[in-house]
């Protein structure tokens, strides 16, 4: 059963508008030959909440490429999930929009009104309900209640909602950096982790000297955060392992390279599975949709038309 909420698969994919529609000769994208249209885009950006001050010419363009990838992303999985799960009984899907009609009537509101406000046919509610019937499927194989309670395990810190606080110096390096490159970086930042180590530089001043990093000029102060979502997972898992005062060895993210440095802990509320098993459920849930959309793109071929 599916509510306001839950009926149209935009709130998985985070996008406004989906369901092929027939292409216009003027597609704003193609992936692996099918087209994404224009008016498709228009859709999704009327959706937007409007704004108090009109954007600049830079920042409507990153709208519409912000729109323009979800759009690419709604269809690679929608064109993954029609080779790889069967179709959806068109009886269940009557039953979800049965549903999200009652849900409307409770709120005096009807499906119609709905419809025009999301931007979208009753035939695209249909096609989103079908898509999210088709991940949950995908997905259920692949979140099983053993993988979740290993996550919860291994991620304990983030539900109990502990928070570390820490400093860092970066050196950026690219992911596609020569390995010299890199190797060069991992040992500059080791010279300093001596010098630190041995009282010979503070870790603010060296910040403020070498860290390529906003925060250098506060010493780089990150401040709290959680242990996931809100930095590098590479980055996280080390932070957390440290206790306040402890000096990690050199950590690498897609980022560059970094020492941390934990300066405070938050411990949190401590949980057990079964009170927070549908968090965790949302988080691999999450998780396996970056990560398949990822490799979509990977393969796919995608050819963008914006203007």
């Amino acid at each position: 059963m599916v509510g306001v909420r839950g009926a149209v698969v935009l709130a998985v994919w985070g996008i406004v508008a989906a369901g092929a529609v027939a292409g216009p000769p003027d597609p704003v994208a193609v992936v692996n030959g099918e087209p994404i249209p224009r008016k498709e885009l228009d859709a999704v950006l009327a959706q937007r909440p409007p704004v108090v001050t009109p954007l600049s010419a830079a920042q409507q363009r990153q709208l519409q490429q912000d729109a323009l990838a979800g759009l690419i992303d709604e269809r690679l999985v929608r064109q993954f999930l029609q080779k790889t799960v069967p179709p959806v009984p068109k009886d269940v899907i009557d039953r979800d929009v049965a549903a999200l009609q009652r849900s409307l009537a409770a709120q005096e509101k009807p499906l119609d009104d709905y419809l025009k406000e999301a931007g979208l046919t009753d035939a695209q509610l249909r096609a989103n309900i079908a898509l999210a019937k088709q991940w949950q499927a995908y997905a259920a194989k692949k979140v099983t209640e053993p993988d979740m309670r290993k996550y919860y395990a291994e991620y304990k810190d983030f539900f109990d909602k502990t928070t570390v606080r820490a400093s860092h110096i970066l050196l950026r390096v690219s992911p596609d950096a020569p390995a010299a490159e890199r190797e060069q970086a991992k040992a500059k930042l080791a010279g300093l982790r001596e010098q630190i180590v041995a009282k010979k530089l503070t870790f603010a001043d060296a910040a403020k000297q070498y860290s390529q990093c906003p925060s250098a000029s506060q010493g780089g102060d990150l401040d709290f955060f959680a242990r996931k979502w809100m930095v590098a997972e590479p980055f996280a898992k080390a932070a957390f392992a440290l206790k306040p005062g402890e000096l990690s060895d050199v950590v690498v993210t897609d980022y560059g390279v970094h020492l941390i440095l934990v300066t405070d802990r938050k411990p949190g509320t401590p949980t057990v599975f079964e009170a927070v098993a549908e968090d965790v459920r949302d988080c691999m849930l999450e998780e396996l949709r970056q990560a398949t959309i990822a490799e979509l793109r990977r393969t796919a071929k995608i050819d963008i038309r914006l203007p």
